[in-house]
């Protein structure tokens, strides 16, 4: 299954760019590449057009949004993790209160059209 998630980054050059290094190739700590895995999220992908983030996301049929909010909520790793990014991360202004990311509608798809 496709996710399609958005946030904001704080609107400063300073936080963009650490955002960008944090995830850059080879610097995401083991422990949370690992929890995503074992929550069977095959493929995830982040983009930045200023300071919006579009993540991508590609989940198996063991993907339990719940159950990862759970294993998240109960792994130090993981915890730290966010705290670090909540430091930059700004939810979307119409986001349910508490979330982080909002999820996106699919409007359009090409393989409904003629």
């Amino acid at each position: 299954m496709r996710h399609v998630l958005l946030i904001d980054l704080a609107d400063d050059a300073a936080a963009i760019a650490q955002y960008g290094a944090w995830h850059a190739s080879g610097a995401l700590p083991p422990a949370i590449g690992a929890s995503i895995r074992a929550a069977d999220v095959r493929a995830m992908d982040i983009y930045r057009s200023g300071n919006r983030l579009v993540m991508l996301m590609e989940t198996g049929p063991d993907f339990d949004p719940a159950a990862k909010a759970a294993a998240d909520a109960a792994d130090p790793a993981v915890q730290a993790w966010e705290a670090q990014m909540d430091g930059v991360q700004r939810p979307l202004p119409w986001s349910v209160p508490g979330a982080k990311w909002t999820a996106a509608t699919r409007i359009f798809s090409l393989d409904e059209q003629p």
